[in-house]
């Protein structure tokens, strides 16, 4: 079900931020770069995703993957953060941003392993992905403005500077370098690799101290990253209602594997240590839905075999 690489990756995320918390003065050298890491890193992840194809899909799912971003990009992330307001009040604006981000471009890999609509998915991790530098920031804006002085434009810039880069970037070397596009992508799991261990040192480094004269905030974050992928899973299944099991399934998707590490580098932008370590915990659900996702499949798809 894991794959060696998704285990060597879990624990490059955890082993890295932990060095940035108890080695801030190694992370130093990383502190002013997080940003353009995170830009190569969706670079190295577009280089998969074919923009060209996206139109094909669209004509026999438009109407699904409206109503999906919807879900995805304003009714989840407002639930969420009211949600999180009555019961843990804390966590409010961690559990609105993680809800509000795009879905992440690993996204389709889920969906191949849980075999599920993939086409689907590819779809709303483009058009979330082309829509969240806007959507974000008016959703903050809107939510939480009256308490945090931030600015909706830089928000907005940096999330465009983000996203939009580097997929213009894939769609220029494509047509001008396609060999070295070949070559880059045969050796882009290092790279990656890599790149997440050096945004972690820097974003964490910054908040060393706060970690280790709050070290129950890393449990705390966990225990709420781990609920919210469960929130994610069920209202992704419940948001399909009535719809074939592998619809509703690439909808749990779209909602549950989201662009987590993005977060974490907004977060140390705009917010704290507490909103960017919610976001980095989420690679513990990330992953772990994969399991509810595809008991829930063979389980539905067995009820749905008897009643025919």
């Amino acid at each position: 079900m894991f794959r060696l690489n998704d285990l060597f990756l879990i624990l490059v995320i955890f082993s890295s931020m932990l060095t940035g918390i108890f080695f801030p003065r190694f992370g130093t050298y990383f502190q002013p770069y997080p940003l353009y890491f995170m830009m190569f890193l969706l670079f190295l992840s577009f280089l998969s995703i074919r923009l060209n194809d996206i139109g094909k899909t669209l004509k026999g799912h438009w109407l699904m993957a409206a109503w999906l971003t919807v879900v995805k990009l304003a009714l989840l992330p407002l639930l969420v953060y009211l949600l999180l307001k009555m019961t843990c009040p804390r966590f409010a604006v961690a559990g609105l941003l993680l809800s509000g981000v795009s879905t992440g471009v690993v996204a389709p890999f889920i969906a191949t392993v849980v075999r599920t609509n993939g086409p689907l998915v590819l779809l709303m991790v483009v058009i979330t992905s082309l829509l969240v530098p806007f959507t974000l920031p008016i959703l903050i804006k809107l939510v939480i403005e009256r308490n945090l002085e931030i600015s909706v434009y830089a928000m907005m810039k940096m999330l465009s500077l983000v996203i939009f880069v580097p997929i213009l970037a894939v769609e220029i070397l494509r047509k001008t370098s396609p060999y070295f596009l070949e070559a880059l992508t045969r050796h882009r799991y290092p790279i990656s690799l890599a790149t997440f261990a050096a945004i972690n040192f820097g974003v964490f480094s910054k908040y060393g101290a706060y970690f280790r004269q709050q070290p129950d905030t890393l449990l705390n974050a966990t225990l709420v990253a781990v609920g919210l992928g469960a929130v994610y899973f069920f209202l992704g299944i419940f948001a399909l209602w009535g719809k074939e099991t592998e619809n509703r399934i690439a909808s749990a998707i779209t909602v549950g594997n989201i662009n987590n590490v993005l977060i974490i580098v907004f977060s140390s932008q705009f917010f704290g240590p507490l909103e960017a370590t919610v976001a980095a915990m989420y690679m513990i659900p990330f992953f772990g839905l994969i399991f509810p996702m595809r008991a829930w499949g063979r389980r539905n798809s067995r009820s749905l075999s008897r009643l025919s």
